[in-house]
């Protein structure tokens, strides 16, 4: 057993920053999880706030989180909704999909804060050129119990006993952990790849101090346990490795390259088959040069 550290770096996305956690350079994904961003929190004046245009994706599922703030999610399928604090939204690209996330009219009208985690989860092989999907599950639908005083909140897959109702086809979880000061944890240990990522406060495991920003790499399925050496928000995420190498090049992700660089090609011509409009926001991202 033996726990790593890797540090988050900023990466500006213009009217915000993020802590870009995955892909880092000594680890490149955690179960099927291969990119992990955080949001925030940040504070948008009035009439200002998140404007991601519509931009492409392939071979991944998106899966939006917040703390705080909300976010209109659009795309090609002609979804639309407001994720709020608690709910989950998860898009499956599959063989093409276009969206954007932008801040809401009533929260764009005053001064809010945004706060959040963006997770990209690589979808199998067998489902890379499948139909895309989206589905919504809102913080009510999620299950919650309390372990030791430490309230849990499932939003992927299985753990503490619990099972989220959001849809996935990996194995995998993803979850939320709120401890008190000296409280304690036994992490899930049935998922062969483990990490936890600090929102706020400070936990201890296997003595090792985890600092927001930074994620610990959990090496073998040993029993692990927690000690919040602060009160602290902690997200718990793991699963099944990968079926295979993936490669990632801007919103891209995919099992061969040439997924990948026909992907470019496409979204050179957007719209087009592979990559629909959005219905309702006619902006879109040009291909970084």
């Amino acid at each position: 057993m033996s726990i790593r550290i890797i540090e988050g770096h900023v990466r500006d996305l213009g009217t915000f920053s993020v802590a870009r956690i995955l892909p880092a350079a000594t680890q490149r994904q955690v179960g099927p999880f291969v990119f992990f961003d955080h949001m925030g929190p940040v504070e948008f004046p009035a009439g200002e706030g998140v404007s991601v245009r519509p931009h492409p994706h392939i071979g991944l599922a998106t899966v939006t989180y917040l703390f705080e703030g909300a976010m209109t999610h659009r795309d090609s399928l002609g979804s639309v909704v407001e994720i709020r604090p608690g709910d989950v939204n998860w898009m499956s690209a599959g063989r093409g999909v276009v969206h954007s996330e932008r801040s809401p009219l009533h929260l764009l009208e005053r001064g809010h804060r945004v706060h959040g985690l963006q997770i990209w989860v690589a979808l199998p092989q067998a489902e890379e050129s499948s139909a895309p999907w989206f589905r919504h599950d809102g913080k009510e639908t999620l299950p919650e119990i309390t372990l030791d005083g430490v309230q849990l909140r499932v939003i992927v897959g299985s753990a503490f006993g619990q099972r989220a109702p959001t849809q996935h086809t990996v194995p995998m979880f993803y979850a939320e952990a709120r401890m008190p000061i000296a409280s304690h944890l036994q992490f899930p240990n049935q998922y062969p790849e483990r990490a936890l990522y600090p929102i706020e406060g400070e936990v201890e495991v296997e003595g090792v101090i985890v600092k927001p920003r930074t994620m610990a790499l959990i090496d073998g399925q040993e029993p692990v346990r927690l000690h919040a050496k602060s009160a602290a928000t902690v997200m718990l995420l793991g699963g099944a490795p990968l079926d295979g190498e993936r490669f990632l090049s801007w919103n891209f992700v995919a099992s061969s390259k040439a997924l990948i660089e026909a992907a470019k090609d496409s979204w050179a011509s957007y719209p087009n088959a592979q990559f629909p409009e959005v219905p309702g926001d006619d902006e879109w991202i040009p291909l970084p040069g």
